[in-house]
């Protein structure tokens, strides 16, 4: 007598004349079929198929020289080598993968716009990584070179913990440019006024509130009479005048630009946005597609609060990030100063900014009067729509007060 290991009943001698005498088929075998005469055919082995390698790509981009690595899809390295930084170098590189590379990770940097938008050109399929996300997993690694960058970046690709960072248009960096060099001549006027007025503490001689215009005039006299330092001031006079003057052609610049674009006009229809507030903002989106809410805009430029948060007795709400653009972000917020302040009309965003300055503070309330724009401003470039800030004002008025916000940019800039 035989008993079945599960339990089951027992199995005498002559049962098993009844139990089925076939046997299963191997893994790989398919079981046996009969034909129409009732013959058995033969099984049929099944072909295994074999799986094909994808491969993953890490740059690590210098000015001169890129370190390129390459691992398979089980992690193991492939290929590393170093080649000149420029795209049809690293495309050459890389042409024996090509048919199955998968991604090609580089971080984001200085050369990073021209060499994503040449790679991809170039049939690469190139990924522009956030630069915090690659120096926190970067960080583990005990030894930093190059190749062991492009390692870490490659397998960054290959796990798939990444985000990706937005390469932005040629027309879009264009504006960033004028927008950081007009930012850089103001900056180095005012280090050489302030040094003017600095040397001439020495010798008692203060400026006090002095306007622009006036300063070189209100100086040559406070130096007539001493021969030496007059010929030093007038070199440093000299360099001020060329520096404001270069300031004021970039300037016109930026004003014409914006006149002349239908989304910031209608960005410069709110209170406190200006044309440099509009042009930094619309050339930092880009595409406001890519911001699935308009309250993610906010975060992205570093307007919302941190949070620390372990278990249950932890939960700590901070200042804001700062993350993102930094000139974006004191755009928007000198914009929501000069709503509170400077603007006198009715408006909606004003009348609640002004009630929370109340209860918190005037720079919590600018903080977040800058936050509200920011969301604001994306949803009107979502949606093609218009600003209305008092909902009482008819149609004829708030066109005539935008008309006039645009007549007294364009003679200021004249």
């Amino acid at each position: 007598m035989l008993e079945g290991k599960s339990g089951s009943a027992a199995v005498f001698g002559e049962d098993l004349a009844l139990l089925p005498t076939s046997t299963a088929a191997a893994p790989d075998e398919k079981p046996c079929a009969a034909d129409a005469s009732g013959a058995t055919l033969a099984p049929v082995k099944r072909k295994r198929r074999s799986r094909v390698m994808e491969y993953f790509t890490g740059l690590d981009v210098s000015v001169d020289e890129t370190a390129i690595c390459v691992v398979g899809d089980d992690g193991k390295v492939a290929f590393e080598t170093a080649v000149e930084t420029d795209p049809a170098a690293i495309a050459e590189a890389l042409r024996p993968y090509a048919d199955r590379m998968r991604r090609v990770g580089h971080e984001a940097g200085s050369l990073s716009p021209w060499l994503h938008t040449e790679l991809l050109a170039e049939g690469v399929p190139a990924v522009c990584l956030e630069t915090r996300h690659v120096r926190a997993a970067l960080s583990a690694q005990r030894n930093k070179t190059d190749a062991n960058d492009a390692l870490g970046i490659a397998h960054i690709m290959r796990t798939g913990w990444f985000r990706q960072a937005h390469v932005k248009t040629d027309a879009c960096y264009r504006i960033r440019l004028l927008l950081v060099q007009r930012r850089n001549l103001k900056r180095k006027f005012l280090d050489l006024e302030n040094a003017i007025r600095h040397s001439l503490k020495v010798f008692g001689i203060r400026l006090g509130k002095v306007g622009r215009g006036a300063m070189e005039k209100a100086v040559r006299e406070a130096v007539a009479g001493d021969a030496l330092t007059a010929g030093l001031m007038d070199c440093m006079l000299r360099a001020r005048a060329a520096l404001w003057a270069e300031y004021l052609t970039l300037h016109k610049l930026v004003v014409q630009i914006a006149m002349r674009d239908e989304l910031c006009r209608r960005f410069m229809a709110i209170p406190g946005v200006g044309p440099v507030t509009a042009l930094s903002f619309s050339s930092a989106i880009d595409d406001p597609q890519r911001f699935r809410r308009s309250r993610n805009v906010a975060a992205y430029f570093g307007l919302t609060s941190k949070r620390w948060q372990s278990g249950t007795s932890i939960d700590v709400h901070g200042r804001i990030s700062k993350a993102g653009d930094p000139d974006v972000r004191r755009a928007l917020y000198e914009a929501a100063s000069a709503m509170l302040t400077r603007f006198k009309g009715r408006d909606m965003i004003k009348t609640w900014g002004l009630k929370l300055a109340k209860t918190k503070c005037h720079a919590k309330a600018r903080i977040a009067v800058a936050r509200k724009l920011a969301i604001v401003m994306h949803a009107m470039w979502r949606d093609g729509t218009f600003y209305v800030g008092d909902p009482d004002a008819s149609a004829q008025d708030i066109d005539a007060s935008n008309a006039a916000k645009l007549q007294r940019l364009s003679l200021a800039n004249s």
